[in-house]
């Protein structure tokens, strides 16, 4: 999309410069005829680049979000808004670093919160052997105040501590986020929110479930991060990678292959009815 977005700003500036060559010759027929007459030709890169620093100071982000941002954790401040819900997958597609052995895995969560009743629901769906098991799971977890509910399979577990593990789940824990990155100049509307795209290198990024072992390394990297000013909140948060001799969620053989994240928040300013789960 950005390189086709380039493409057009380019064609763009091209007709514009030949549309004013036109009109010049047409005022004076005679012009052209001698070389003084004729301009040095026009910098494409340089009309390329004037273009796009127009477009990014249309479409600049508002003041305190203009330079750049920072969410280490994706989820971030989100604690500070009434109410939301959130969609939050990792997935890895590749094989065993050591016998070429073929795996994958998927971790999906939604969270919902509600700020008043200090209340958090979350859906946990694991595939795979993401972490270091072979059998699929599913749990919900509820926080309500100071009381947490853990439902998997018939059993509620009524607090300790792996229910309120499970109720406190977040998505920045899961995937990370961007330690700084810039906009781009693009705006648009996602989710029901005003956003502004944001860009970002490998170096950026902050991912506490992907390690790199001696050796290891992030080959290819690509992304796009979204940020809502009027709420200070990440509204996307999309990262392909390509990893090499990488431990994912400590798990203890590493792997190479492709690591998806996406994240994307929805919502905004609802606060959601949570209860008591089902069966406790």
């Amino acid at each position: 999309m950005k390189q086709l977005e380039s493409e057009t700003v380019t064609r763009t500036a091209a007709a514009l410069l030949a549309l004013s060559v036109a009109l010049l010759a047409a005022c004076n027929p005679q012009r052209g005829q001698r070389l003084e007459d004729i301009p040095t030709p026009a910098s494409f890169e340089a009309l390329q680049q004037a273009a796009t620093a127009e477009m990014m100071t249309q479409n600049a982000p508002p003041p305190g979000f203009r330079e750049s941002v920072s969410f280490a954790e994706v989820d971030a401040r989100l604690t500070e808004l009434p109410g939301w819900r959130y969609i939050v997958t990792l997935g890895f597609d590749g094989a065993f670093t050591a016998d070429g052995q073929p795996t994958s895995a998927t971790a999906r969560a939604e969270v919902w919160f509600n700020q008043l009743g200090s209340a958090r629901r979350v859906l946990v769906e694991v595939t795979g052997e993401l972490i270091g098991t072979e059998d699929d799971m599913a749990f919900e977890a509820v926080r309500l105040g100071p009381d947490a509910f853990l439902v998997r399979g018939d059993t509620c577990l009524n607090g300790g501590p792996d229910a309120a593990s499970a109720a406190d789940l977040r998505a920045g824990r899961l995937v990370g986020g961007v330690l700084k990155a810039v906009p781009t100049g693009r705006r648009a509307t996602l989710n029901g929110l005003e956003a502004w795209e944001y860009s970002f290198s490998a170096q950026d990024l902050n991912l506490p479930s992907v390690r790199l072992e001696p050796g290891g390394r992030i080959s290819a990297a690509s992304g796009e991060l979204w940020v809502a000013p009027a709420h200070n909140a990440v509204v996307r948060f999309y990262v392909n990678l390509n990893v090499e001799n990488a431990v994912i969620f400590d798990r203890e053989l590493p792997v190479s292959g492709q690591v998806i994240l996406r994240y994307d928040l929805h919502d905004v300013g609802t606060a959601a009815n949570i209860a008591v789960p089902f069966g406790c």
